[in-house]
C-alpha cells in the first residue's frame, strides 16, 4: 500500500486538495479530508472539486527518501495527475516545492506560476486566528491574557501560536506527534517555534515541562485549537475536554459524535472547514499575485465577520453551527458546479485568462489588481 487518493466532488472533471505524508494514514482520514475540501470550496464559492491524498511514510524523512515516496506515489496515480483529475497541493509533510518536483518527475506539464507558494500554513493560521477572535468575542473572553492550548505545533499550529502571542494571548500548552509541553504561566512560543524549525517534531523531547500528548486536550483553557490530525477529539475523550471554546486549524479533528457532545455541553465549535479555509483562500490570492500583507488582511476581515455571523445565527436558531454552514456550503458548491457546466461567455473568457496566466502569458500585475474584487464577488 502506497497511499490513498480520495475524490469527493468534481467541477469540470477536476478536483483539488492537499497531498500529505504520514505514517498512520487511513482511508477514512483521507476521505473525510476530501469532503472537507468540497465544503471549503463551497463555503468560499470557488469553482473547484474537493479531493485529498496521502502517502504512507515519514514526512520528516531526508529529502532523497521523501522524493522516492513522492515519485512512487506519482507513478501509481499518474493518470489522475497527468489528466488533472486530481490536482495536488502542499499539506502535512509536504511543501509546494515537493509537489512541483513530483509532477515534473513524471513529465507532467507544470506552469511557471504553479506550486511556487509556501505560505499555506500561515494563511490557514490566519483564518483560524480570525475565527478564534470572533469566537472569543462571542463568549465574552478577552484575547489578551486568555489561556490557549494548541494541539499540533507544525506549519499551522506554530504560526497560530505566534499570531495569538502577538495579540497578547497566553499559550500555555503545545504538542507534536512526539509529546506535549505545558506551563501554566505561558510558554515561550517564539523560542519554541525556532526550535521546532531546527529540530522537527522531536524538539519537545529536549524541553522541560513535558506532558503526554493526549493530556493537552483535557486542560482547562479558554481556547483549544486542534491543529493536528483527524478525530483527535472523539467519543472516548470528549467528556474530559475542559476548554471554554474550540477553534480548529486541522481538517475534521472532532468526530461527529464528539461534536454533538460539545454542542450539548454548550462548548462552541465553528466547523473546521470554515475556520481553516485560509490556506485555500490565501493560496488562491497568492497565485494571483496579491501581496502577502494584503492577503492577511483580506482573510482576517472575511473570516472574522463570517464566523461571527454564523455563531449568532446558530445561537438564534438553537442549532449547531455546522448544520447551517455545511448546508450553505453544499448548496453553493452545487450552484457553482451547475454554472460551470453551462458557462456564460464571460466565464469562458475568464477561464481562458486564468489558463493563460497559469502558463505565464498574462502579466501578474494585471491579475493581482482584479483578483481581490473577483474573488469577493465569487464569495458573496
Amino acid at each position: 500500500m502506497i497511499g490513498y487518493v480520495a475524490i469527493d466532488s468534481t467541477i469540470a472533471g477536476r478536483a483539488r486538495g492537499g497531498l500529505r505524508i504520514a505514517p498512520d494514514l487511513s482511508a477514512d482520514e483521507v476521505r473525510s479530508a476530501a469532503r472537507a475540501m468540497t465544503l471549503k470550496y463551497g463555503a468560499l464559492g470557488l469553482p473547484q472539486g474537493g479531493a485529498k491524498a496521502g502517502i504512507i511514510g515519514d514526512g520528516e524523512a531526508p529529502l532523497a527518501e521523501k522524493q522516492r515516496l513522492l515519485h512512487e506515489f506519482a507513478r501509481a496515480a499518474e493518470s489522475l495527475l497527468r489528466g488533472r483529475t486530481y490536482v495536488p497541493d502542499a499539506d502535512l509533510g509536504t511543501c509546494a516545492a515537493d509537489i512541483r518536483w513530483m509532477m515534473e518527475s513524471i513529465g507532467a506539464r507544470v506552469g511557471p506560476r504553479e506550486w511556487t507558494a509556501n505560505r499555506s500554513g500561515s494563511y490557514t493560521a490566519r483564518s483560524c486566528l480570525a475565527s478564534a477572535l470572533a469566537l472569543l468575542e462571542r463568549r465574552g473572553i478577552a484575547v489578551k491574557g486568555c489561556h490557549v492550548a494548541i494541539e499540533g505545533f507544525g506549519k499551522v499550529g506554530s504560526a497560530l501560536a505566534l499570531l495569538l502571542h502577538e495579540r497578547g494571548a497566553n499559550v500555555v500548552a503545545i504538542s507534536t506527534s512526539r509529546g506535549g509541553l505545558y506551563r501554566a504561566g505561558g510558554l515561550d512560543v517564539v523560542r519554541l517555534a525556532r526550535h521546532a524549525t531546527e529540530a522537527g517534531s522531536g524538539f519537545v523531547e529536549d524541553e522541560h515541562d513535558t506532558i503526554p500528548r493526549a493530556a493537552l486536550l483535557e486542560l482547562p483553557v479558554d481556547l483549544l485549537c486542534p491543529c493536528a490530525r483527524f478525530h483527535s477529539i472523539h467519543a472516548g475523550n470528549v467528556a474530559r475536554v475542559s476548554a471554554r471554546a474550540i477553534c480548529a486549524g486541522a481538517n475534521d479533528p472532532v468526530s461527529p459524535e464528539a461534536e454533538q457532545v460539545l454542542f450539548d455541553r454548550g462548548i462552541p465549535y465553528p466547523p473546521d472547514f470554515l475556520t481553516n479555509c485560509g490556506g485555500v483562500l490565501g493560496g488562491t490570492l497568492e497565485f494571483a499575485g496579491v501581496p502577502f500583507d494584503r492577503i492577511e488582511v483580506l482573510i482576517e476581515e472575511h473570516l472574522r465577520r463570517r464566523v461571527s455571523d454564523l455563531l449568532e445565527r446558530a445561537e438564534q436558531l438553537g442549532v449547531a453551527p455546522r448544520s447551517i454552514a455545511e448546508s450553505q456550503a453544499l448548496e453553493r458548491h452545487a450552484m457553482v458546479r451547475a454554472r460551470s457546466e453551462h458557462p456564460s461567455l464571460l466565464q469562458r473568457l475568464v477561464s481562458l485568462g486564468i489558463e493563460g496566466y497559469r502558463r505565464g502569458w498574462v502579466p501578474k500585475p494585471v491579475v493581482s489588481r482584479i483578483a481581490p474584487k473577483y474573488l469577493a464577488r465569487w464569495m458573496t
